[in-house]
């Protein structure tokens, strides 16, 4: 895994799978809604912080990539309040306005996000790991789980 952009074409990969489960989710709003997509697109987005908070962060920020780490840091907390709060909302789905403008809200974000960390740091995840560091997120990637109740590091409300 140690040529290419084989972990930054991953990481993206991640990226757009969770968008299209949120998607998948507001397109079927109207029609009542199956929440599955939504929740598994959830899962993802807080495993995908996870891996890279544990995995893909800490060596970047001791290669010297301090202030984008902690930009995206700060926008990871943002993303996980704006989960929890979508969580919240599902649980009185009474009103389906608030459910869409809540996807539409975190959409934005992981938009807003994604297009800094893509090609910022991305790249960095090829180029500056060590080859045991690289082989640790590829092993992540393919079969990882989070810890149950972990938070990212700027997540608590």
């Amino acid at each position: 895994m140690s040529e290419g952009t084989e972990l930054a074409d991953a990481l993206i990969r991640e990226h757009q799978a969770i968008d299209i489960g949120i998607e998948t989710y507001l397109d079927g709003l109207d029609a009542g809604g199956d929440e599955e997509p939504l929740r598994t697109a959830m899962h993802a987005l807080r495993r995908h912080i996870y891996l890279e908070e544990v995995f893909l962060f800490p060596p970047l920020r001791a290669g010297g990539m301090m202030m984008p780490i902690l930009v995206m840091e700060r926008e990871h907390g943002e993303l996980w309040r704006a989960m929890d709060a979508l969580e919240k909302t599902l649980q009185s789905p009474s009103d389906p306005e608030a459910l869409h403008d809540a996807c539409r809200s975190l959409l934005s974000l992981l938009e807003s996000h994604n297009s800094k960390e893509e090609p910022i740091v991305y790249p960095r995840a090829d180029a500056d790991l060590s080859d045991v560091q690289r082989d640790q997120l590829a092993l992540f990637l393919e079969s990882g789980t989070f810890p149950e109740g972990w938070v990212c590091a700027k997540g608590a409300a």
